[in-house]
């Protein structure tokens, strides 16, 4: 890559916001405000995957406010969408009544908001305020019942025909061609799915619909047969996911909105609907795949293998939630909570690199380095670099003081001469620690490539360590070792922190290993003899 094709910061961020604005002028569209949208599912607990749907919007918004462009963020939490099945782990709340009613017609199962619906996307709301995201909230039920959208659910009923011969072509799904793209919320039972449309009187603005059974998922739902008629305009109801997002787009002039492989047809139908019958070119877009728990199942709100923001910043930083979503957008990535260590290191190791500490010759790679890290920080990066204290470090010294920890850790780091002062970023990062520390017992295993000289060093090591003989001096017996088997001490040393702490340096090792305990050194080493 020459310094020509650095676009921006050089991060895949700048190319989607140099992206969009090339369009724009192609398509020669007003670019006085520039808005992207993330859509926040209510229907369940949000996590991580979510989350990094209105990050990663906001990165864009960042992005073309870098070039000189004004932009925001719409956050549209989708509360009028129907409860389909109970989310795993709140089965004890008696929701199953709720099935099929909207999310925002359904009370608040802990009793804090005005809705399950306002409940759920209060989480999400959280975990963006607690990384900085800034944003303008809308909601689907207020959307709807302020009309907002009026005037492209008309448009779209009276294309029905038209729409649903589209939906049948492009993705292979015929109900549309039977019934109408938009439901009703009926008036008799409050349900959704099972008030089906099937005649729009245009001239009065109204649908006509009967409530009866459906199948939601693979179970039958009961209608309960009322017959009625609902004015878009007055009465609620919601278009389907199959042309609502086309709406929103037009009638919120959104320019921009990533999604997920798993919505890959609605936003192909949207599309088309945007273009050819809302006479609205649709947003830019970016596919993204989904996050996958370390079983590879896909992070789901129905299958209750949630990571949420919440849980995340009880061991790391809010630096490490950004990090992730901004290092890349595209493939499937396994996610849990044991790769937080990593991106806590990665974060200071980026750090490194922007304040100059660590020497990046492929200009390329440094200028991408350095935008990551303004993107990290919301493209307000700090003056002077923080105190950077090793995580895992400091993990291994939470698990031995557990009683005062936090200022028995910090002695340590003291006298190891890891830190020259106290400071309450580090308070907060032995508390992150300690968290995990206390919450996981066991640290996914790091990969090392070990020749067979080192395994023989390893092993002589573990017996030493693991042996009932007391060592005075554990620092001097690594030393020996190496020495003996031809090994520079130092190559050795830099074996130790990388299967101790996954790093190449850290305190002096022998007080350090004495601190952990020798005997439980020893177990650890023994998995790479």
């Amino acid at each position: 890559m020459t310094e020509q094709d650095i676009i921006g910061k050089g991060t895949w961020i700048d190319k989607l916001a140099s992206e969009l604005l090339e369009r724009e002028k192609t398509l020669g569209r007003n670019t006085d405000l520039l808005r992207v949208e993330s859509g926040l599912g209510a229907s369940g607990i949000p996590h991580i995957g979510s989350l990094g749907d209105a990050v990663r919007a906001y990165g864009v918004k960042l992005a073309l406010e870098n070039l000189g462009y004004k932009s925001e963020l719409i956050a549209y939490s989708d509360d009028l969408d129907g409860l389909r099945k109970i989310p795993e782990g709140m089965q004890e709340f008696g929701l199953e009544e709720h099935i099929a009613k909207p999310v925002s017609l359904i009370p608040d199962p802990y009793g804090c908001h005005d809705s399950y619906g306002m409940h759920m996307s209060s989480i999400l709301l959280e975990g963006l305020d607690k990384v900085g995201i800034k944003y303008e909230f809308r909601r689907a039920v207020d959307t709807y019942k302020q009309g907002s959208l009026k005037e492209q659910i008309h448009t779209i009923l009276q294309n029905s025909a038209k729409i649903g011969e589209k939906i049948s072509e492009l993705v292979g799904q015929e109900k549309y061609q039977k019934y109408l793209p938009y439901f009703p919320v009926c008036a008799n039972c409050n349900r959704l799915y099972t008030a089906e449309a099937t005649e729009y009187v245009a001239d009065e603005k109204k649908v006509k619909y009967t409530c009866h059974d459906t199948e939601i998922g693979s179970k039958l739902v009961k209608g309960c047969g009322h017959i009625g008629e609902a004015d878009i305009g007055k009465d609620l109801g919601k278009l389907a996911w199959k042309v609502e997002f086309a709406a929103r787009w037009a009638a919120f002039d959104i320019r921009f909105e990533a999604y997920g492989k798993d919505i890959m047809d609605s936003v192909k139908v949207n599309d088309w609907v945007a273009d050819e019958i809302l006479k609205f070119p649709h947003p830019h877009h970016v596919k993204y795949e989904m996050f996958l728990d370390k079983g590879g199942k896909k992070i789901s709100k129905s299958l209750g293998n949630v990571i949420t923001a919440q849980k995340w910043l009880e061991f790391g930083s809010p630096k490490s939630i950004l990090l992730l979503l901004y290092k890349r957008i595209t493939g499937a990535r396994e996610l849990g909570f044991d790769d937080i260590p990593s991106l806590m290191a990665e974060y200071n190791e980026l750090e490194d690199i922007y304040f100059g500490r660590i020497k990046v010759d492929n200009q390329a790679k440094l200028t991408k380095s350095k935008g990551l890290y303004e993107y990290v920080n919301l493209l307000n990066p700090p003056k002077q670099s923080s105190t950077h204290v090793n995580y895992r470090l400091v993990i291994e010294l939470a698990k031995i003081f557990k009683e005062n920890r936090g200022q028995r850790v910090m002695k340590k780091l003291l006298d190891y001469g890891v830190i020259k002062n106290p400071e309450p970023e580090i308070e907060k990062l032995i508390e992150l620690a300690g968290n995990y520390a206390d919450e996981f017992d066991e640290q996914e295993k790091i990969q090392i490539d070990l020749d067979d000289t080192s395994k023989k060093a390893l092993k002589l090591l573990v017996d030493e360590l693991g042996g009932d003989k007391e060592l005075e001096d554990i620092q001097n017996t690594i030393y020996q070792i190496a020495k003996s088997n031809d090994i520079q001490p130092k190559d050795f040393f830099k074996i130790l922190y990388q299967i101790i702490l996954g790093t190449s340096r850290g305190p002096k090792i022998g007080p350090f290993i004495s601190d952990i305990g020798r005997k439980q050194v020893a177990k650890t080493l023994s998995e790479y003899t």
